[in-house]
């Protein structure tokens, strides 16, 4: 089963990349962050068309995320995070395929740091924190699955001295980061490659892409019940090449369910 997370900044726009990128790697199911559209501007006719159901949840110019899958049955569980009623931003969407919970999100940028933008951010992953502990403690099977807005260490940027008063590297979000993975979440990629200088999003200024001066922003983290099924995982850094592409590319992994 090949399960997949697509940054696609702005799901309308570049449809175009997403559908060749959905029929060239033929994922089972893929996380979608930053739509970009209302929910009624979903494209969902074409990407039924494409061999996909999906559910998602919108909102207009900003955020926006959704799960697809193909040929498997989708239940919805929620439609944002829970902790706090009064936060209408479109970021996370949560749904059981084939006995799996499957938590999409887009984590808050928080920059400029300091300032309210970071506090939204380090409160958003402590409601995070409280629906994964939740997960890992009934011992689920399920994965975090999108754009973390996180860094987690030197390997995982170019020129990390740069960043260290940004908030997608600041200490506190690593600490968080890691408390992930103390709790018993598993980064996939970096587990099959500990060591590779891997990135997942490059910025359209100063040729990022050309001189591969990226950072590595989007994760799939698996409850413990999943890692003895992890055999492979990837990034599809030349879709960020294509014309008209986002700013971040694809990443996947593959898990043998019967393994």
């Amino acid at each position: 089963m090949k399960i997949a997370t697509y940054n696609v900044n702005g799901i309308n726009g570049r449809l175009p990349v997403l559908l060749q990128w959905l029929h060239e790697a033929n994922p089972d199911i893929v996380c979608l962050q930053e739509l970009k559209a209302p929910q009624e501007r979903f494209p969902v006719k074409e990407i039924n068309e494409a061999g996909y159901q999906a559910i998602w949840k919108g909102q207009k110019s900003w955020n926006g995320v959704a799960i697809l899958t193909k040929d498997l049955e989708i239940v919805e569980v929620q439609q944002s995070l829970p902790g706090d009623k009064n936060d209408l931003q479109s970021r996370y969407i949560e749904a059981i395929i084939d006995q799996m919970v499957i938590c999409c999100f887009y984590l808050p940028n928080g920059n400029p740091y300091p300032g309210e933008k970071f506090d939204y951010k380090l409160s958003w992953i402590k409601r995070l924190k409280k629906r994964t502990n939740q997960l890992i403690d009934m011992e689920l099977p399920a994965i975090l699955i999108g754009d973390f807005n996180i860094i987690p260490n030197a390997l995982d940027v170019y020129k990390p001295e740069k960043w260290e008063n940004d908030a997608l590297y600041r200490i506190e979000v690593r600490k968080a980061f890691q408390s992930l993975l103390k709790k018993g979440w598993i980064d996939s990629i970096r587990t099959l490659f500990p060591d590779e200088k891997i990135y997942t999003f490059w910025d359209y200024l100063y040729k990022a892409y050309d001189r591969d001066a990226g950072i590595r922003l989007d994760h799939l983290l698996l409850s413990p019940f999943l890692q003895p099924m992890l055999k492979s995982a990837g990034v599809d850094k030349h879709v960020r090449g294509w014309k008209k592409s986002s700013d971040h590319a694809p990443v996947w992994i593959e898990l043998d369910k019967n393994g």
